[in-house]
């Protein structure tokens, strides 16, 4: 296993990778912006990790830009040279795509994007069904 020195790291791009967003191209979301970090020669600044559900499905494929705290929505493969060389290379969010950025330490969601569920909500309702 890995252990990457991260000193050069100015982004953190997590990648869902849970079951609505591999049904609607994770893997293939994955590997094109991998491919794009690598072919911009940006392997030691940008970072990528896979995760697994990261609640938003109907936002499905979902990547999350770190630290800026950015969520992305309906990504495919052909946004990610965009998000790469436009965002974390250029410094502009593909805004487009935005689902939900961090200001002043809350996630905000932007116009026309789908509200969801609360957590609490959702928990009271799975307590109820016991």
């Amino acid at each position: 296993m890995a252990t990457w020195d991260l000193s050069r790291m100015k982004h953190h791009v997590f990648i869902c990778n849970g079951s609505s967003c591999m049904r609607k191209g994770g893997e293939e979301v994955t590997k094109a912006i991998r491919s794009e970090i690598a072919a911009t020669g940006m392997d030691d600044v940008i970072h990528t990790s896979r995760t697994r559900c990261n609640g938003r499905c109907k936002d499905a494929c979902v990547i999350i830009v770190y630290p800026e705290g950015i969520w992305y929505k309906d990504v495919t493969p052909a946004d990610a040279p965009v998000i790469i060389r436009q965002h974390l290379i250029g410094g502009t969010p593909l805004e487009e795509r935005i689902s939900h950025r961090c200001v002043n330490g809350k996630f905000i969601r932007s116009r026309g994007v789908e509200t969801g569920t609360l957590k609490a909500t959702k928990l009271a309702m799975q307590k109820d069904l016991q």
